[in-house]
């Protein structure tokens, strides 16, 4: 089964409660990524083009991370009853990661169970930091220990606020370079609270390759014993029980460095619909049936998701 984990959905309704919660929608208006009839014809026809069997859809960067508690609630669970609504009418095309109101943990974790145990799905997706927090912090650790109690995912998005540096977000960088370091800087934080090894039923997929992790990682084992010694375990161990997207916008050498660093068995098949879209979201596929020999391609493209998931 082909799966792409990184794909996006969101409707007007949902956008337009966002945009009341002050949280910019502009990028995701008018993108092919609506719940419309068209939208959806049209998505499930690129589909079909490619070879793709379902998409796991997230919400990420539009999440409902917002300081207003009872307005976070109430977008967690529009979109959440929403995505399930696509799902029933949709079971062979889609699956749903939950929306969360973080930081708000307590209804966080009362969410996670109704969107787990009650609209049926499979995980939670979060940004690469909720409002100024990064991932490590301990503030999260309940999540952590719920998703890994029940062996479940943690889907990791940008948050697209260019890992909180005006010298990124300033100039214009915010997605082109701020994205992928945010990425980098995420996994960076799971790693040096030991997150993936004190909680190892929880399944973490993180975006864009890792970011520059696959360029950096050796570095960080040399670096990390002095910089930070309490690190439960060096990089290059911690990153191998996480998993990471296929996003590297047709970037053969960038794949490939991934592959080498992380194993085509921590891969997963993601295609960053709607903006790799048609022609682009045929690439996003093809350039890992080019670039890898066919056993590595057939792992990340037919059965580590599958796997991971137990679809």
């Amino acid at each position: 089964m082909r799966i792409d984990v990184h794909a996006h959905l969101w409707s007007e309704s949902y956008l337009d409660l966002m945009t009341e919660l002050g949280v910019p929608t502009q990028a995701q208006r008018g993108t092919g990524a609506g719940s419309t009839e068209a939208e959806l014809a049209d998505r499930f026809a690129q589909l079909d083009a490619a070879g793709v069997d379902r998409q796991v859809l997230s919400v990420p960067p539009v999440s409902p991370h917002v300081a207003d508690e009872a307005g976070a609630v109430r977008a967690a669970q529009l979109v959440n009853d929403e995505y399930a609504g696509i799902v029933a009418k949709y079971p062979e095309r889609f699956r749903s990661f939950a929306a969360l109101p973080l930081p708000h943990v307590d209804a966080s974790l009362k969410e996670l169970t109704r969107s787990l145990d009650d609209l049926g799905m499979v995980g939670a997706a979060v940004t690469t930091s909720i409002l100024g927090r990064g991932l490590g912090d301990p503030l999260f650790e309940p999540l952590y220990e719920e998703l890994n109690r029940r062996g479940s995912v943690l889907y990791v998005h940008p948050a697209g606020e260019g890992a909180g540096a005006e010298l990124i977000a300033g100039h214009n960088l915010t997605w082109s370079i701020g994205a992928p370091i945010e990425d980098t800087v995420a996994v960076m934080h799971l790693i040096l609270a030991g997150i993936p090894s004190r909680y190892p039923n929880m399944k973490i997929i993180a975006s864009h390759l890792g970011g520059a992790l696959p360029m950096v990682l050796t570095r960080t084992d040399h670096q990390v014993p002095w910089e930070a010694p309490g690190t439960p375990e060096l990089p290059s161990l911690a990153a191998r029980r996480m998993w990471f997207d296929t996003v590297g916008h047709n970037h053969a050498p960038a794949l490939r460095a991934a592959v080498d660093t992380f194993g085509a068995d921590r891969l997963v098949l993601g295609t960053d619909f709607p903006y790799q879209a048609h022609a682009e979201y045929q690439a996003a596929i093809d350039y890992i049936t080019r670039e890898l020999d066919a056993g590595e391609a057939a792992e990340i493209l037919d059965t580590n998701a599958q796997a991971l998931f137990g679809f």
